[in-house]
């Protein structure tokens, strides 16, 4: 979703329970390099809270960006900290 200009940078994944569900919450981070890369960056902000996934056995309730990061020198960075929240498909 994020393209091939993304790079990965790390992922946290920690148990999340409610009275009814029970589920995950990933943290993640992505880096956009250059400025075709930011355009996608940006493009990828605007699409995540909207974005249907399909992960089999996981339902998504929620997808944010958490934080943004804009670095102009030495080169144009963007850099994100995304969070999904997925709960167990039963």
């Amino acid at each position: 979703m994020a393209g091939p200009d993304a790079r990965f940078v790390r992922h946290v994944e920690r148990p999340w329970t409610s009275v009814t569900f029970e589920g995950s919450r990933h943290t993640f981070g992505l880096r956009f390099e250059g400025c075709d890369a930011i355009a996608a960056g940006e493009a990828f902000i605007a699409a995540l809270p909207d974005h249907e996934f399909a992960i089999p056995g996981q339902l998504v309730a929620e997808a944010t960006v958490a934080e943004v990061d804009h670095t102009l020198a030495p080169i144009p960075v963007l850099a994100l900290r995304c969070e999904l929240l997925m709960l167990k498909d039963a």
